[in-house]
């Protein structure tokens, strides 16, 4: 059980890396297929989730399902898996929700910096942990003017892309 555990929590944490390349990597720091869904949200940032990624991901775990059962690498993916639907759930309320705690408004202004003033900084989304380890924040001096700015900024009022999926789902009942 604690082993199971443990493995669990190797996956969330592997989330965060997962986090930090696609988006500091792939998104922005070279041109890949994600680089051109991302700026769209760069563009509309009523576009926050990854939709059209779940079906995938979902066929993903069922594979691992089918290769690992119920064992470590698959308890492993589950973590991972845990990771991004946190990153869904951060991401969505930082665009469209006041921030609950502190935690939640200095996540919320780093990332709202990203887009406004600082699109090559501060990749990490739900953690500023790899931002730190690859020295991918603005430098120290514009770090409390940009986060000020961005601590102004109202959350979205606009419905979401994520209301395309549960209208989606909603005709299927």
């Amino acid at each position: 059980m604690l082993r199971d555990a443990a493995i669990f929590a190797a996956g969330l944490f592997a989330w965060t890396v997962v986090e930090y390349l696609i988006h500091g990597t792939l998104a922005h720091a070279h041109r890949t297929i994600v680089t051109a869904r991302h700026m769209v949200h760069h563009r509309d940032p009523s576009a926050v989730f990854a939709i059209r990624l779940w079906p995938f991901v979902a066929l993903l775990w069922l594979i691992g399902l089918a290769s690992w059962g119920f064992g470590g690498p698959m308890i492993f993916f589950d973590g991972l898996l845990m990771g991004f639907a946190a990153y869904e759930f951060v991401h969505y309320r930082i665009h469209f929700r006041t921030p609950a705690s502190n935690f939640e408004a200095g996540l919320r202004a780093r990332h709202l910096a990203h887009h406004t003033s600082a699109p090559g900084a501060w990749f990490g989304v739900t953690s500023r942990l790899w931002d730190i380890v690859c020295g991918s924040e603005p430098e120290p001096s514009r770090q409390d003017a940009l986060l000020a700015r961005a601590a102004t900024i109202a959350p979205l009022q606009c419905p979401s892309n994520f209301s395309r999926l549960t209208r989606w789902i909603a005709a299927w009942r």
